[in-house]
């Protein structure tokens, strides 16, 4: 009988969800300050985006910290194996209701696609949002150093927030495409994830690199 298995830590869970909302808070606030929606005052919106802005700042620095002091780095390593097999699974096999090629352990959280999306958020959009911001936030010292002009820096944060939209939203869906539509949304809350039989016979864990700690 196969038994759960704690896949997700008390801080990748807490990490998790808090990024979460203050991105969909910045998302929102973003784009009532770009005009794109008038639910919310321009004035409360200034406020309270930069007031996230810094909170997210924050937790993107502590999140780094434990990333690398944990060695939980290592789950976004990108790996050409079972590479065909995730995107040809997504493609198709998943709404044929194919056996999923992927094994999930404690070691290796991440199948091939999603290291390499998650590895992009972390090294594209992440720091074109965050410097993008910044830049933005102290236009009056960046302006006399920095070869861009306002509106080509404006740009910038917006691409980089049209791009997390597109993330978030398909990250958003692939959560509900788990061996129940709440099962992998359920692991992010406890942490652990509960035994299944969707996965393809003889599937095992990835070995490409060494095992990664569990603690915190």
């Amino acid at each position: 009988m196969q038994t759960p298995i704690y896949l997700y830590t008390r801080f990748e869970r807490f990490w998790h969800w808090s990024q979460a909302g203050l991105i969909i808070v910045l998302l929102f606030t973003g784009f009532a300050i770009h005009g794109s929606h008038q639910l919310i005052a321009f004035k409360t919106a200034v406020e309270v985006h930069e007031v996230a802005a810094w909170l997210l700042i924050t937790l993107w620095v502590f999140a780094i910290f434990w990333h690398f002091t944990t060695g939980q780095w290592k789950h976004y390593i990108p790996t050409h194996k079972n590479l065909v097999a995730m995107a040809r699974y997504y493609a198709y096999g998943m709404f044929v209701k194919q056996p999923h090629p992927y094994h999930k352990t404690p070691e290796r959280k991440h199948n091939p696609l999603q290291r390499i999306a998650y590895l992009l958020v972390k090294l594209v959009i992440n720091p074109l949002i965050w410097l993008s911001g910044l830049v933005y936030l102290f236009w009056g010292s960046a302006s006399e150093w920095l070869p861009l002009t306002l509106d080509e820096v404006a740009f910038l944060h917006s691409l980089g927030a049209f791009m997390m939209l597109c993330f978030l939203f398909l990250h958003m869906y692939l959560a509900t495409v788990g061996h129940t539509p709440l099962a992998h949304i359920k692991t992010m809350i406890t942490g652990w994830e509960a035994p299944h039989t969707d996965e393809a016979p003889g599937v095992e864990p990835e070995d490409d690199a060494s095992p990664v700690p569990e603690k915190l």
